[in-house]
């Protein structure tokens, strides 16, 4: 078997191989032995054609299609390990030359591209630090007391303010004509929360109950519904009622109600708390400076991404929304009906996600191969006992489901982000 690599533009190439002797002879006497038992010639029973009289019925072009992709599998399997290339994809056949002695494939191969680092070590980047200060705890503390909070009416003559709830009926048309999804009935609208589009809540202070007003905002470019994106639109709101609310006092009674175990007063409330805002402030600067030291490096490399790598994590995003979606108890379809979607929008919508996503996977895999990471079968099997604990599952269930190549990738990567936060100034 004679086999060549050639490579071409965008990690795209031709890997030829020439199949001949006994192998070729084999398939070729297979797939002619398969063929001629649905030969039917006249005066002679089915399996009884003497063979030459079948080779005139069975065109040889035909052998030699069906048999070069007898032996395609292993002529390909055979080159990948003497070229050493890294397949992405799935290559497409073709057959270049065949005749009773040799056939010529050449598969149309798209490979894993090449990587050229950047600096990669020693970066100008910084986690930053954090501190938490008493407006942040009192800022937890507010927020409790929203939780808590009674919504009183409002007297009739009292205005609604930024904060209350006011319950409407709306209708909203573009161009004088309605539109789906723009109506609805006694809905309660917090002001202030951003439920709405920008500038619809602003317009809606200052009413008072039994008004009716004209909100007149314009709908985002980058809005869900492509009809409708963009376009200045008025809803006629009829208020019904307002109610302001409550907030109740911040005290050991309202802790009390949290039923949090070892926090029943407002002092150890705040304590708790300053240490947990401590952690979570600690734990973002740290993704914070992972997310940064990573973008850094891999905005930096160079990398000609094959597009069928970009689909490829495109369909991985998509089946993530689609898991999603059956958690929140939705369906994609839903989804889709209610933001004026389809699955080719959202597809072409996390293709920069997906194309970042590739890279960075690429340049982590490559600093793997330039400071020669490896992972032993130790530090694998430790991971599986942590899966395990995790996720309360036997170990043995869990190999099942993640290869040990599987977690040896992921391994290894996190070993090289370690390396790059490790090697900062």
């Amino acid at each position: 078997m004679n086999t060549t690599w050639t490579v071409k533009e965008h990690s795209e190439g031709e890997l030829q191989v020439t199949v001949d002797g006994e192998v070729w002879e084999k398939a070729q006497k297979k797939v002619f032995n398969n063929l001629k038992q649905s030969v039917n010639l006249k005066g002679f029973r089915k399996g009884h054609v003497p063979e030459a009289l079948i080779r005139k019925q069975i065109p040889a072009k035909a052998v030699y299609d069906y048999a070069a992709e007898e032996v395609a599998n292993d002529a390909l399997a055979q080159a990948v390990e003497e070229t050493k290339i890294e397949l992405v994809a799935r290559p497409t056949l073709e057959v270049k030359e065949a005749d009773e002695k040799s056939v010529t494939l050449v598969f149309h191969c798209v490979v894993m591209p090449e990587v050229t680092l950047k600096e990669y070590k020693g970066l100008d980047i910084h986690k930053e630090e954090v501190s938490v200060t008493d407006e942040d705890v009192e800022k937890e503390v507010e927020r409790i007391q929203n939780r808590y909070a009674d919504w009183v009416l409002r007297e009739e003559d009292q205005a609604a303010e930024n904060g209350d709830q006011v319950t409407i009926d709306y209708v909203g048309t573009i161009d004088g004509v309605p539109f789906d999804g723009g109506s609805a009935e006694n809905y309660p609208l917090e002001l202030g929360s951003g439920t709405f589009i920008p500038g619809f809540e602003d317009q809606l202070i200052g009413v008072k109950s039994g008004e009716e007003k004209d909100v007149v905002v314009t709908f985002p470019e980058a809005y869900g519904a492509k009809d409708i994106a963009g376009k200045e639109a008025v809803f006629k709101c009829t208020v019904h009622e307002i109610k302001y609310k409550d907030l109740p006092e911040a005290n050991d009674e309202l802790i009390k109600k949290l039923k949090r175990e070892g926090v029943e007063t407002l002092e150890k409330f705040k304590e708790v708390t300053k240490e947990d805002l401590a952690k979570r402030k600690e734990q973002q600067a740290e993704n914070d400076f992972t997310s940064a030291l990573i973008a850094k490096v891999t905005e930096d490399a160079e990398v000609d991404i094959p597009m069928v790598m970009v689909e490829n994590e495109v369909n991985r995003l998509y089946r993530n929304f689609e898991n999603q979606m059956m958690q929140s108890g939705y369906t994609a379809k839903q989804y889709f009906e209610a933001s004026g979607q389809n699955e080719a929008d959202l597809k072409e919508m996390m293709k920069p996600e997906a194309e970042n996503n590739v890279k960075t996977s690429l340049v982590l895999e490559e600093i793997v191969k330039a400071e020669n990471i490896e992972i032993d079968e130790d530090a694998i099997e430790a991971e599986y006992k942590n899966m395990s604990e995790t996720y309360g599952m036997d170990v043995d269930r869990i190999k099942q489901l993640v290869s040990p190549d599987s977690i040896q990738y992921d391994l290894a990567q996190k070993k090289a982000i370690e390396l790059l936060k490790e090697s900062v100034k």
